[in-house]
C-alpha cells in the first residue's frame, strides 16, 4: 500500500470518475482513502465495486502511472493539483457533495491565500450576447462591491459576454477573481481570453483553475461540470442576463441546489436576454437585484464606503476639459450626464430637449465624453454611461 501516494491516486481517481464523483466518493468511503482504492485486492474487493476495477479506463496501476507522470509535467508547467484533503481546497466546494476530489491550479500565489476562510466568493454569470443594460449592470455590481473594502473574489468562467465582463471588472478595479475552465489549465478556452487569462494568474488572489486535467479540449459537454464548480465555490451567485436555457440557468440552479444565495437581474419582459433572469425571480429561486445597496446588505458585506455627489461630474470633468473647455460647457456636460443617468439609452435628439441644450452642441459634448471613455452610444445614437 505504500506505494501508493494520496494525493495521486486523488488525482487518479479524478481524473477517471470526474463526470461521477459520487462514485470516487464512494469508493473512498469503502476502501478508507484514495491510496487504499488502488492498494485493494482484486481478487477480494466489497461487492459493487469489482466493475471499476479494470485495465481499460477504469483503477488500475496504469491509470496510477498516468496521474504520476501528470503531476510531475505539472509542476514544470507552473501548474498545481489540489487534493481536497489539502487545507488550501476552497472550503465552500468542498461543502458540497460532489465536489471534485482536486483541482489543477495556475496562479502566483499561495493558493491557501488565494481560496482562503472568510474570502466572500461571488459567482457572477449570464449570457455571452449581453446588451449594454447587462454591461452596464454587471460592471457596476462588481465595483460597487469592490467599494465596500470587503474580503471578496468574483468568480467566473472566462466566456464570452458576461462572464469575460466579470473578470475583466474585477481586475481594473484591483479585486481577485477566479476563472474556473472547461478545459484542462494548459489551454485558455476561447482562445482570445488568452491575454486575460495570463494576467488574472499572475495577479495577486487570483487563479485559473480547472478540475479536468491537462490536455482536456472543450466539449460542449465539458460545460455542465465547469458550471459545478463556478457555483460550488461561491456563497452566492448572481445572474445578469440569460435566456430560458443556457449555462447562467444551470449554474444558478446548481447554486441554489447548494443551498447558496442566488440574485438575478431583472429584465424587460420582451427581452429574451432577460426570460431566464425574471423566471427564476418568479419561481423564487433567486431574490431579484433591485439596488447595488440591496445585494451588498444581502451579501453581509456593510455598506459602500464612497457615494456619488452631486459635484463629483462637476470636479471630474473640470479636470479633464477645463483645459479646452469653457465653465458653461463643463456644465453643460454634467448636465448631459445627469440626463443619461436617468435615462439609459436615451437618444441624442431626446437628450437636447431634455438637458435645453441646442442639438449641435449635445452632439459635440457626448462626442467628447465618448471618446473619453464616460459615455457609449450606439448606431441609433442612444447613449449609455460606461461605469468606471
Amino acid at each position: 500500500m505504500t506505494r501508493y501516494d494520496e494525493r495521486t491516486s486523488r488525482c487518479a481517481l479524478n481524473r477517471i470518475f470526474g463526470f461521477r464523483p459520487d462514485i470516487a466518493h464512494a469508493l473512498v468511503d469503502a476502501f478508507g482513502s484514495a491510496s487504499a482504492v488502488f492498494a485493494a485486492d482484486v481478487r477480494s474487493l466489497p461487492p459493487g465495486t469489482a466493475r471499476y476495477f479494470r485495465q481499460d479506463g477504469g483503477i488500475s496501476d496504469s491509470e496510477y502511472e498516468k496521474s504520476e507522470m501528470e503531476l510531475k509535467m505539472l509542476w514544470k508547467h507552473g501548474g498545481i493539483f489540489i487534493s481536497d484533503t489539502d487545507p488550501e481546497y476552497p472550503p465552500m466546494l468542498q461543502e458540497c457533495p460532489d465536489h471534485p476530489l482536486g483541482l489543477y491550479a495556475r496562479l502566483s500565489q499561495d493558493p491557501e491565500k488565494v481560496f482562503r476562510t472568510g474570502r466572500t466568493f461571488i459567482s457572477v454569470v449570464g449570457t455571452r450576447d449581453m446588451s449594454g443594460y447587462g454591461q452596464e449592470w454587471c460592471r457596476r455590481i462588481i465595483f460597487d462591491l469592490a467599494d465596500t473594502g470587503g474580503d471578496i473574489c468574483i468568480v467566473s468562467g472566462l466566456a464570452l459576454g458576461c462572464d469575460i465582463t466579470a473578470h475583466r471588472a474585477a481586475i481594473e478595479r484591483g479585486i481577485p477573481t477566479i476563472a474556473v475552465l472547461p478545459t484542462g489549465i494548459d489551454a485558455v478556452y476561447p482562445k482570445r481570453h488568452t491575454a486575460d487569462a495570463s494576467r488574472i494568474r499572475s495577479s495577486d488572489g487570483c487563479a485559473i483553475i480547472s478540475d479536468y486535467p491537462p490536455g482536456t479540449v472543450p466539449l460542449q459537454v465539458n460545460f455542465i461540470r465547469r458550471n459545478r464548480i463556478i457555483a460550488g465555490l461561491s456563497a452566492a451567485t448572481v445572474l445578469i442576463e440569460s435566456r430560458e436555457r443556457g449555462g447562467g440557468m444551470i449554474t444558478a440552479r446548481l447554486a441554489f441546489s447548494y443551498d447558496r444565495d442566488v440574485y438575478a437581474l431583472p429584465g424587460r419582459i420582451d427581452d429574451t436576454r432577460s426570460k431566464g433572469c425574471n423566471m427564476l425571480i418568479r419561481e423564487e429561486v433567486a431574490s431579484p437585484v433591485i439596488s447595488t445597496d440591496a445585494l451588498i446588505s444581502g451579501l453581509g458585506l456593510g455598506q459602500k464606503r464612497k457615494k456619488r455627489t452631486p459635484g463629483d461630474d462637476m470636479a471630474i470633468l473640470g479636470q479633464k476639459f477645463s483645459s479646452h473647455l469653457s465653465a458653461e460647457d463643463i456644465s453643460a456636460m454634467a448636465t448631459i450626464l445627469t440626463r443619461i443617468r436617468e435615462n439609459r439609452g436615451i437618444d441624442i435628439e431626446t437628450l437636447a430637449g431634455l438637458c435645453g441644450i441646442g442639438y449641435r452642441k449635445v452632439l459635440e459634448l457626448t462626442s467628447l465624453l465618448e471618446s473619453d471613455g464616460m459615455i457609449s452610444t450606439d448606431l441609433m445614437q442612444r447613449c449609455t454611461i460606461r461605469i468606471k
